[in-house]
């Protein structure tokens, strides 16, 4: 599922079952940009807004993009003082060095074209600022990646093999591509709890379109998820996502390829 008019019909239920799942990303984020009350902030692939909402309660001036009408409206309802527009990676509409901070969240991936989307990212990034990307880890590193790999199974196909925006040095590669100079960058542990059978099956099948398509993979993703399954009820799943900061440089010090001082958290 990638273009906008599809997101926006799971907009409501998206927002209920993966915009909380993605605080750790979220208060990591915050914290290895630095990010000071009165920066100026642009989120791209927005989603539902759980992201800016939480960046607007830290004092930050907040705008995003996000190329999901029905993911927009609802990031307005619930940050209205931020500037957030129907837009994609490819042009954002903004002037050349007007943000301190640039994020993404699971959003590199659905880029046309990703260098091209990381100098865009760049240019609207003042110098000095910074990019900061975070992305679904590999598989292996996921939980909700097993019930992913079972679906697949039951169609009769492979899981999607990580691409290498997923795998270690992958989202560091793209940055220094693109002319960053990257920082930091690590992994971040992002544990999803899921309140009982029905919060897991809407979560997970969240882009089915029809009530048969749900009713033939719900034994599926129960039998899958059933190690996850806790004694109250809930299912715990450990998930790992990757992350990676790059400064927009002056001129003068871009470091020569493959020289950068990186801080890895791992």
């Amino acid at each position: 599922m990638s273009g906008g008019d599809a997101w926006s019909d799971v907009a409501v239920e998206w927002s209920r079952s993966w915009g909380p799942a993605a605080r750790p990303v979220h208060d990591r984020l915050i914290e290895v940009t630095r990010l000071r009350a009165g920066s100026s902030v642009l989120d791209v692939g927005c989603g539902t807004g759980e992201f800016i909402a939480a960046l607007v309660d830290r004092g930050a001036h907040v705008s995003g993009v996000d190329p999901a009408r029905g993911m927009v409206d609802h990031a307005r309802s619930i940050a209205p003082t931020a500037d957030i527009r129907v837009e994609s990676w490819d042009a954002l509409p903004w002037p050349t060095a007007t943000f301190d901070v640039v994020m993404a969240v699971n959003a590199l991936q659905f880029a046309d074209d990703t260098i091209s989307a990381l100098t865009e990212a760049r240019r609207v990034t003042r110098t000095g600022g910074v990019v900061a990307i975070a992305n679904w880890a590999e598989r292996a590193l996921s939980d909700l990646d097993e019930i992913d790999a079972a679906l697949a199974a039951e169609d009769g196909e492979e899981p999607t093999p990580d691409g290498d925006l997923r795998l270690p040095g992958g989202l560091e590669a793209v940055l220094h591509e693109a002319g960053l100079e990257v920082v930091e960058a690590g992994t971040i542990d992002v544990p999803w709890t899921l309140d009982g059978d029905a919060a897991l099956l809407r979560a997970v099948l969240l882009d089915e379109e029809s009530s048969d398509a749900v009713s033939s993979y719900r034994e599926v993703v129960l039998r899958a998820a059933q190690r996850f399954l806790q004694e109250d009820g809930r299912y715990l799943l450990n998930n790992t996502f990757r992350f990676v900061v790059g400064r927009v440089p002056e001129a003068s010090d871009a470091a020569p390829s493959g020289e950068e001082d990186v801080r890895h958290d791992e």
